[in-house]
């Protein structure tokens, strides 16, 4: 059963959270009931997701934690259309999806996955192509989001030429340049350094402060899932262990991370993902 907790400076409460986004307001995404059974010919079948419901609204940065084979790769990818649910739905804006990817859900992934033979400002564009846009509002678009991660001087370089941390960028501002409901992240910043990481946890949430785009992200780093989010939502084994809110200052700088109040929240976080079913 999933359970929710406060997390303070005298230990773990075990308690029902309202959260300040938790409004009458629709969720921007909601996951009910969801499952994901795999089942091979002649093999036992394998469930990789069981009865998953998380809901994240408007303007939320939220992680999903967990160790490798958990499934939260497999919940992102069903969540961006790129896997069917074997039961429940995936809402975003109360409009269930239908297990193919689509523009409202943009997609980061760890390996950059930019085309190697286009620039840096077309790979931006590479999905406006398929809207009905002007040259010059694709332009202008592009131009924006270049501006948005910094990246304006190297508009005409090829992904060759970029650092890790500038590939990454790049890749981020190709997904917001669709103008997605929701951006989804699949751990973009474990291939990186730990100064680069560090690095791209800033810029991403200053570019989570001047877009407000709702933003669900995987990660297996604690420590980062702290730093960048409002909510953690914790699996093990295929289940939603538990939701845990992160009760930290919205403006979040590097030295946060020695601070006690984060220091007692990754001692427990790390606590409930040794206590196993």
């Amino acid at each position: 059963m999933q359970q929710n907790y406060t997390i303070d400076r005298n230990g773990l409460d075990v308690s029902t959270i309202e959260h300040r986004t938790s409004r009458h307001s629709l969720p921007k995404l909601s996951v009910e009931n969801l499952s994901k059974v795999y089942v091979g010919k002649g093999k036992q079948p394998v469930t990789a997701l069981q009865d998953i419901n998380i809901n994240i609204f408007a303007r939320e940065l939220i992680c999903l934690v967990g160790t490798s084979g958990c499934g939260k790769s497999t919940l992102l990818n069903i969540i961006a259309g790129l896997l069917p649910p074997s039961t429940g739905n995936v809402l975003v804006d109360g409009r269930c999806i239908t297990g193919r990817p689509g523009s409202d859900r943009g997609m980061v992934f760890q390996g950059y996955t930019l085309y190697p033979w286009l620039t840096v400002a077309q790979n931006i564009a590479f999905g406006l192509q398929f809207q009905q846009m002007t040259k010059a509002a694709e332009r202008d678009r592009v131009g924006y989001f270049l501006n948005v991660v910094g990246l304006e001087k190297f508009a005409h370089s090829y992904p060759k030429q970029l650092s890790g941390g500038m590939k990454q960028r790049v890749a981020i501002a190709r997904a917001l340049a669709n103008e997605p409901a929701m951006l989804l992240m699949d751990e973009p910043f474990g291939a990186l350094d730990a100064q680069t990481k560090e690095q791209m946890q800033e810029f991403l949430l200053e570019l989570w402060e001047k877009t407000h785009v709702t933003v669900l992200m995987i990660t297996h780093d604690v420590e980062e899932a702290i730093y960048l989010s409002e909510r953690i939502y914790l699996l093990e084994a295929g289940l939603v262990k538990a939701e845990i809110p992160v009760c930290l200052p919205a403006h979040r700088e590097l030295d946060l991370k020695l601070s006690a109040e984060f220091v007692d929240i990754k001692r427990q976080v790390i606590n409930l993902m040794s206590q196993h079913y």
